[in-house]
């Protein structure tokens, strides 16, 4: 295990401790989970990472406005101030509607950028904050709070709930859109909808999780789901639980290792795209290596 011989016992002995955090991050990760296969099927990786840079900015920015303006209640909220910049970060790039990706793509990269460079910018102004400013890149193992996993359990029920009931809706206007339209689908309200769900999902989970652990969760368990499921549905399903997977092990691994948790979690979502990449070309070379025998 770690270099200070740490076990899993040891994790769960101090299970008080870990709980909230912990819990906290598997509710997340599933929820982004889902919303991924979306992101991944229509080639919008990029997306996740830049509104959940936005998100970081509306976090720091929010701070900045409580130690250097004396902001305070609502005004100084980072809840709010990550949610204010990844709304209008995504309203940005889903206004666009050009032929082609290319200048949505760019205005993906332009609201990334600055983002990430707002973020590091404005961290320089608030040294007292700067632990968390380090816990808004990447995560932190114990610095959640029971208010924050109620806000992410909150979220989490609405938005699930939104696409358990509406996923037939957002997979003809994602995937077939002139189809939606002659069966008389809200195609627009159904994009605007999906495009919201995913801003306040990033926008909360940068704010408790910060920006790394949220823009994997929203790309890793898709990735691996999609591979796996011959369907939308059972897709979705997958994302859920390898998010949720991600999340909760992650908090294990970075434990047991001593590492930051947000890369442990990134970590633990790639072995399992790993992991789902190796079973899809396994089941694949074994119906060779049965005809193979059978001619023997």
């Amino acid at each position: 295990m770690g270099d200070a011989g740490l076990t899993p016992s040891m994790f769960f002995d101090a299970w008080e401790l870990f709980r909230t955090p912990t819990l906290t991050g598997t509710v997340a990760a599933a929820m982004l989970g889902v919303l991924g296969v979306y992101v991944v099927l229509r080639r919008m990786v990029f997306l996740s990472a830049a509104i959940s840079q936005a998100a970081g900015l509306g976090v720091a920015l929010a701070y900045l406005g409580a130690v250097s303006f004396g902001l305070a209640g609502v005004w100084a909220s980072p809840t709010l101030g990550a949610a204010v910049l990844t709304l209008g970060a995504t309203a940005l790039i889903a206004a666009d509607r050009s032929a082609t990706s290319a200048r949505r793509d760019a205005l993906i990269g332009v609201v990334y950028l600055v983002g990430s460079a707002g973020m590091l910018a404005v961290g320089t102004r608030i040294v007292q904050e700067l632990q968390d400013i380090d816990a808004l890149l990447f995560g932190s193992a114990v610095a959640v709070s029971d208010a924050d996993f109620h806000l992410v359990s909150a979220t989490a029920c609405a938005v699930l709930a939104v696409h358990a009931l509406g996923w037939r809706g957002f997979s003809a206007a994602s995937f077939d859109p002139d189809g939606a339209q002659v069966r008389g689908l809200p195609v627009r309200a159904l994009e605007a909808t999906l495009f919201i769900t995913l801003a306040l999902a990033v926008s909360v989970s940068t704010r408790v999780l910060g920006a790394l652990p949220t823009f994997a969760f929203s790309v890793l368990p898709s990735l691996a789901a999609v591979r796996l499921a011959p369907n939308l549905p059972v897709a979705l399903l997958l994302g859920g639980l390898f998010g949720a997977l991600s999340g909760g092990v992650g908090y294990l691994v970075a434990f047991l290792y001593e590492i930051p948790v947000g890369a442990a979690q990134t970590l633990v979502a790639a072995a399992l795209v790993a992991s789902a990449e190796l079973a899809v070309r396994a089941a694949r070379l074994l119906p060779r290596q049965g005809l193979s025998s059978s001619k023997r």
